[in-house]
């Protein structure tokens, strides 16, 4: 214990000489949210994968769809690697940079902004963001309070204050500049944490050749390329994590930041690898949950005989870490999902100090204002997250399972079409956006699993875009908006 005390204290540290060297850097809106857009591909690749990959993947994640699908999990850490990283990096990267020079815009809502030519598009996209982040930063500041309430038995509120105090520290001071510094450190401690993780589950499991033999006993599905719950629910999750990240903010956002098209084609690369460690280690440990963990031998992690689900991981971690490498799966999923934190709570930001304060209030507003409002709305956002994470209310939990859906169903359709293609237009893009996501909300609201629902919102919005389009023509006014080359 006196250990992980003095390894925590020394990464308190570090993050707080990071937020201040980073706050040294820092003299504009650009810098603070953009990181003054000439950010390197290596701090790009690490940045977008730990935002990207977060303690969800590793503590529910992981647990759930392991346990449920076996080996077929790995079909997600495929498509997260092919789709999520790489045909975002290749498709899109330098499209997205491209657009942001060319339309002189910072965030996704002022794309759509200026593409449409579109001020109820921009706000009805500020307000997903906001309506969807908070409650999802809520959360992982509820699981990491959860982990440090468990793991050195400190009060629940004491440990929420502490993480959101870190939080806030790094990120106020020093915005993208710092989280990119910290993300390289982040990305480093959570390849080394899977290693570990990987090595311990196969030491302990007896190889891979043992575990999957245990496993195609208890049930042959569990080793075979679909799961039991079958096809359609593993291709709602294949794609729900895997194409919602093409529009998701932030994670788009690094595009915007990135130096030039040679950094992004490295960056490419070292992202791409960066997540098929990640994933695949992930998914393939949470599958043997089913080898390690049963209702006899870990109590904890079942109630009359069925796994609680965010127990099975943290379950697992206990029997298959030495407690001499303990300590690098705590900074393993603290790091997850403090990276995570910063990159939600940034977006959030900026979506009330540049898309609502300076497109709606004040369109005049300075650099330096702007930059000010981009700390205040941080710190608030922050506190109204670690205040949400305090009521512990039942609902964010189901908030959480449907942000992404929600937010790819929102924003995929008018964000893919309106950089590729020249026709789609006004009308199309608000048709997209609303009927993927009333669809999407609709169908969880009625009892459909929210990646079935999600998976159904995205494609909605992506057909509708087009043909609202062709069917409603662009209004002649609106003939000097710009469109992607």
């Amino acid at each position: 214990m006196p250990l992980k005390i003095a390894v925590l204290a020394a990464y308190a540290l570090m993050i707080i000489a990071i937020g201040i060297s980073g706050f040294r850097k820092t003299r504009s809106f650009s810098d603070f949210f953009l990181g003054g857009g000439k950010v390197g591909p290596w701090m790009t690749a690490f940045t977008y994968g730990t935002a990207y990959f977060s303690a969800v993947l590793f503590i529910g994640f992981a647990g759930k769809i392991g346990w449920g699908f076996g080996y077929s999990a790995l079909w997600i850490a495929l498509g997260n690697t092919l789709l999520g990283v790489l045909a975002a990096w290749w498709l899109l990267g330098g499209r997205i940079k491209k657009m942001s020079t060319d339309y002189g815009v910072h965030t996704m809502a002022e794309f759509f902004d200026k593409r449409y030519d579109s001020p109820l598009m921009k706000l009805i996209a500020s307000i997903c963001i906001f309506v969807f982040f908070i409650p999802y930063t809520g959360a992982v500041f509820m699981g990491l309070s959860y982990l440090f309430r468990s793991t050195f038995g400190i009060d629940y509120v004491l440990a929420l204050v502490l993480m959101g105090a870190f939080t806030a520290v790094y990120l106020v001071l020093g915005g993208y500049k710092s989280i990119t510094m910290i993300d390289v450190i982040f990305g480093m401690i959570m390849l080394v944490g899977v290693t570990v993780l990987l090595g311990s589950v196969l030491n302990e499991g007896g190889g891979i050749a043992n575990i999957t033999e245990v496993m195609h006993e208890i049930d042959p599905k569990l080793t075979s390329a679909v799961g039991p719950p079958g096809w359609w629910p593993l291709v709602s999750l294949v794609f729900l994590t895997s194409v919602a990240p093409l529009a998701m903010p932030q994670l788009v956002q690094k595009f915007y930041a990135i130096r030039d098209k040679r950094a992004i084609r490295i960056g490419m690369i070292a992202s791409s690898v960066f997540a098929v460690i990640i994933t695949g280690i992930g998914y393939f440990t949470g599958a043997t949950t089913r080898f390690f963990l049963n209702p006899e031998t870990a109590p904890l992690a079942f109630k009359d005989g069925q796994p609680i689900f965010d127990a099975l991981m943290p379950e697992l971690l206990t029997r298959v870490i030495p407690e001499s490498l303990s300590i690098l799966i705590l900074l393993l999923v603290v790091s997850a999902s403090m990276s995570t934190l910063a990159a939600l709570v940034l977006i959030a930001s900026s979506t009330i100090s540049k898309d609502f304060y300076a497109g709606f209030v004040n369109r005049r507003a300075s650099d330096s204002t702007l930059t000010t409002w981009m700390r205040v709305s941080s710190a608030a956002i922050v506190i109204l997250s670690v205040l949400l994470a305090y009521c512990r209310p039942s609902t964010i939990v189901s908030i959480l399972a449907i942000s992404w859906g929600a937010i790819g169903s929102a924003f995929l359709g008018p964000f893919i079409w309106g950089l590729f293609w020249k026709r789609a237009n006004k009308a199309g893009a608000l048709a997209s956006s609303l009927c993927g996501l009333g669809c999407c909300l609709i169908l969880f609201a009625t009892g459909t699993p929210s990646p079935q629902a999600g998976t159904i919102g995205m494609l909605v919005s992506l057909a509708v875009a087009p043909l609202v389009s062709l069917l409603v023509p662009s209004p002649p006014h609106t003939s000097h908006v710009k469109v992607p080359s």
